[in-house]
């Protein structure tokens, strides 16, 4: 290295100091007022130390199970060594320790297989605790992110592909990475926001949510936007696509060969989307009732105008699936027949079981959140980020860390982490309302339990067809939490379970080479575990699937093409409108 590199790099090095001094003041800041409470966090130290502490006490009225734990964690762990000097150590699955740099010497076999020895001895300890506490839950949760945050890979001198590196480029990858690190906390003001993503690398309505439209539509909560056919004759019934309202609508519209929008629209659908706002403060009163009466049942009033149809098709995602189940119980109690199928992707109604989303969420937590969001009218994006992040603490957390800061590199260009990072705000009332009624006490699930504008609802009097969609690896909203939802409601289901996870298994479209595939099987028995042994596997995407669900209960007739704005309702904007690209 000359020193004319030498010197450029030392300047870079004394200007992102300067740069990290600066905002590890912010970073202090926060971190004191999450400390004493005067700034909500969804980690929550007093109860983490609490369930500890419960756990701790149980477990020690059993010192034969803990010092058998004990001798057998230090068996593994010491065999793991032993393995690794002697060369017979094996490579390890894990995708963490990918890098065949992992096999190359005993010293990096021995950190791989000991921290994976460990792993697997504290596991097999942490399932003898008691099942359905919410501390046991949280010893688990937390002790598994301590774990992960341990792993070897973590740490540059311990991580022999990121020390190669380093190597490698002179220095360079770390520089590069403390460049990440201080960019990453600028943009977080003192918070740490990993980057996920490029975030030049899209633009929406340039690169992702192409599909051409116009919205025809707009209320304070929504836009609703009809899209442009793609066939010379389309379907009789509107189908209406309702998104979750954390993140953006154009999930259902990434780029155009993965869009479900233009999938769809090649299949002969009229198609109509809700486009969320990004709440702020002046949205802090809008209830879940409101997002009802202003997003979907107000979009079938427009709709209904736009087309003089009096049949509609629905779809909802997500948290958007359970307002669309919500909604057609809504009808079903008024005797109101304009749903004639409706469909939900990764959507629970039944939330005995949250799977680990619960270690965040009590009526505690409630108060706290209530507190936080008193004045601010609104909880902010990052929250939940975070929260889903822990959840797959090594795929999102801990791989960003060392690609961003240990190897000096920047994250890919990826559409679906892209759209994952442009989260949204969500206003209190809603949210709080939410999480009481829905979350804690589990509404939907009891007839009569929750009234929306003035009427019980059941979801056992909605008669029309069903289709529901879950994945099998979803960390957010559990395939076997999901599939309760087979049983409750009262009309004929149609239950697929998508291969991967929450997101990339629900935008899983055909394509030469498949991905995931899919199960089916057309009786319900009470059981998950029960319906799994007995369905059948399918190769490929389970679109194609859905599309012919829908057209099996839809009408022979078919009309000229819909062109946005040419109907009832005229054209405010071109899609992908203006609601959608606000921050």
């Amino acid at each position: 290295m000359d020193m004319d590199t030498v010197g450029s790099r030392l300047k870079e090095w004394a200007d992102l100091m300067a740069r990290a001094q600066a905002v590890l003041a912010q970073s202090q800041a926060a971190a004191a007022a999450k400390a004493t409470g005067d700034e909500f966090s969804i980690v929550d130290a007093n109860t983490v130390l609490s369930a500890y502490l419960k756990i701790w006490s149980e477990v020690m009225s059993d010192p034969i199970a803990v010092t058998e734990f004990a001798q057998n964690a230090w068996m593994d762990w010491a065999k793991a060594w032993r393995d690794a000097w002697a060369g017979e150590g094996q490579g390890a699955a894990d995708k963490r320790f990918r890098d065949r740099k992992w096999d190359a010497d005993p010293i990096a076999r021995g950190l791989r297989d000991s921290h994976l020895a460990l792993e697997r001895a504290t596991e097999r300890f942490l399932k003898t605790l008691p099942d359905g506490t919410k501390d046991a839950l949280r010893v688990k949760f937390y002790t598994r992110q301590m774990l992960s945050a341990l792993a070897p890979t973590n740490f540059l001198a311990l991580n022999p592909a990121a020390r190669e590196r380093f190597l490698d480029t002179e220095g360079a990858s770390l520089l590069e990475g403390f460049r990440n690190l201080v960019e990453d906390l600028e943009r977080g003001q003192g918070r740490l926001d990993i980057a996920t993503n490029d975030p030049a690398a899209f633009e929406v309505g340039r690169d992702l949510a192409t599909t051409p439209g116009k919205v025809v539509y707009q209320n304070k909560l929504m836009q609703l936007i009809h899209y442009a056919p793609l066939t010379e004759k389309q379907k009789k019934r509107p189908l209406l696509f309702v998104p979750p309202w954390i993140n953006k609508y154009y999930i259902f519209d990434l780029k155009p060969e993965n869009s479900l929008v233009r999938y769809m629209l090649s299949q002969g659908h009229s198609i109509y989307l809700i486009s969320w706002v990004n709440p702020t403060k002046e949205h802090a009163d809008l209830s879940f009732e409101d997002y009802m009466k202003l997003g979907p049942l107000a979009a079938l009033d427009a709709m209904e105008k736009d087309t003089g149809e009096r049949k509609f098709d629905i779809l909802g995602f997500c948290i958007g699936g359970i307002l669309v189940t919500a909604t057609v119980a809504l009808l079903a109690a008024r005797k109101d027949k304009r749903i004639a199928t409706a469909t939900t992707f990764a959507t629970m109604v039944d939330f005995t079981d949250v799977g680990e989303i619960g270690v965040f969420i009590d009526r505690d937590r409630l108060k706290v959140l209530r507190a936080h969001m008193k004045d601010k009218g609104y909880l902010e994006n990052h929250h939940l980020q975070d929260m889903f992040s822990m959840i797959r603490e090594n795929d999102l957390v801990w791989s960003f860390h060392v690609m961003n800061y240990l190897m000096g590199r920047k994250p890919p260009a990826f559409d679906l982490l892209f759209w994952n990072a442009d989260s949204t705000r969500l206003p209190a009332a809603m949210l709080l309302w939410y999480l009481e009624k829905i979350y804690i006490e589990n509404g939907l699930r009891q007839p009569g339990q929750i009234t929306l504008d003035g009427t019980p609802i059941d979801l056992g009097r909605i008669e029309v067809p069903f289709f529901v969609l879950a994945t099998k690896e979803d960390h957010i909203a559990p395939w076997t939490s999901i599939y309760p939802t087979t049983q409750l409601l009262g009309g004929e289901v149609k239950f697929v379970l998508g291969g991967s996870g929450h997101i990339a298994g629900v935008m899983n479209p055909p394509a030469a080479r498949p991905k995931y595939g899919y199960w089916t099987r057309d009786d319900y028995p009470a059981s998950a575990a029960d319906w799994l042994a007995g369905a059948e596997h399918h190769q490929g995407s389970w679109w194609p699937a859905w599309s012919a669900w829908i057209e099996a209960h839809s009408p022979a007739t078919l009309v000229p093409a819909r062109v946005p704005g040419k109907g009832r309702l005229k054209a405010i904007e071109d899609a992908p409108g203006s609601y959608v690209r606000a921050k």
